[in-house]
């Protein structure tokens, strides 16, 4: 029976691995699959990058892999301008980085002799950008799966773990290793155990070194970029909610033109925030 460790999203957070690798010793697993998003938010982009590269795992491009790669090319969109925490990624990462993680696929078919093939993407199939919600209908999941013929997909990007039969796929997402996003802190990530009748998941949530996590934030020198996104990514490790996106959503909407600012930050209330949150992530709240 093959047994496989799927992580997704570690963003650049070594402690949250390296307890996930000690958990999973448990398991014997026979090989592990990353699911994208390996580098950026976190202050150990390049070490976190040589742990899965030197490991021999199977590693796919993520969303943020693509901000390392087009980034200050003519393939980068316009709006990439603006996210100060790219070139802070590419300052941790340099040249040798960007040569490596050219050379990873955007999805990989696993096809192991006692189970069923399975699809590895970071999104979608079709884009690393595009999201598979727990909730979405069964339409909308179905138009972004046509064509894909492997009945079980794996999937990461929205940082929230599920499994889904929609018709004759069988969906799963591990969750985030790094950055959980459904109020529930620790690294998230998945066993399957195969058969010929199919994968059979199991979940998996481990705390992990969070005091080095945030000493290691600060001395990458995070707050030294432009606005308040150090503090932003800071409130995403500690709670295991969303802040950045709702944030800037909020202020595109109510003060356009201006740029982030700790007295903006100020007027962001818990209301706002969770009301340009998107549903799938009012996940776990206490009762009101």
């Amino acid at each position: 029976m093959t047994r496989l460790a799927i992580l997704s999203d570690i963003h650049g957070n070594l402690p949250a691995l390296e307890a996930v690798l000690a958990d999973m010793a448990q398991y014997q697993v026979d090989h592990v699959v990353v699911a994208g998003d390996v580098i950026n938010v976190g202050p150990h982009s390049a070490a976190v990058a040589a742990r899965v590269t030197a490991s021999g795992w199977a590693v796919i491009r993520g969303n943020n892999e693509y901000y390392l790669l087009d980034y200050g090319t003519d393939r980068a969109p316009d709006q990439w301008q603006h996210y100060t925490l790219i070139p802070w990624l590419h300052r941790q990462m340099g040249g040798y980085w960007q040569t490596i993680i050219a050379g990873w696929p955007d999805t990989l078919c696993l096809r192991y002799p006692d189970a069923p093939p399975v699809r590895v993407a970071h999104g979608t199939p079709r884009s690393p950008w595009e999201s598979i919600f727990p909730t979405a209908p069964e339409d909308e999941i179905a138009a972004m799966l046509d064509g894909v013929e492997e009945t079980t997909l794996i999937v990461g990007h929205t940082h929230l773990p599920f499994e889904r039969e929609v018709g004759s796929w069988h969906i799963i997402n591990p969750g985030s290793v790094g950055i959980p996003l459904d109020g529930m802190p620790g690294a998230s990530y998945a066993v399957l155990d195969g058969s010929p009748a199919g994968w059979a998941v199991t979940f998996r949530r481990v705390d992990f070194d969070y005091a080095t996590l945030f000493e290691d934030l600060e001395r990458s020198h995070i707050d030294d970029l432009p606005g308040v996104i150090g503090e932003l990514v800071r409130r995403e490790f500690q709670t295991a909610r969303l802040h950045l996106y709702p944030f800037n959503r909020w202020r595109e909407t109510h003060h356009p033109g201006i740029p982030q600012s700790a007295d903006l930050l100020a007027q962001f209330t818990e209301e706002a925030r969770w009301a340009y949150t998107p549903a799938p992530y009012h996940l776990h709240l206490e009762p009101a």
